[in-house]
């Protein structure tokens, strides 16, 4: 890297305003139901299986409820 262009970083922050991309996610990606459904039960999916490799290293996140899964 050049030396001058090392010397002349630049950062920038980024701002987001969270009600707006969850109105774009909801109307464009997820317009339709059956899409959304299917992408909201593999999130809770992931996430049951996630807890699931974690609780192996730390049995106390499971906070005396072992069930995991997907209700419907």
């Amino acid at each position: 890297m050049n030396e001058t262009v090392a010397n002349n970083k630049e950062t920038r922050g980024f701002q987001s305003e969270v009600k707006q991309l969850l109105h774009l996610m909801i109307h464009s990606l997820y317009s339709n139901k059956e899409i959304f459904l299917r992408e909201l039960i593999s999130n809770a999916s992931d996430a049951a299986n996630k807890l699931s490799f974690q609780v192996l290293s730390n049995p106390a996140l499971y906070e005396n409820d072992a069930e995991l899964g997907v209700k419907l």
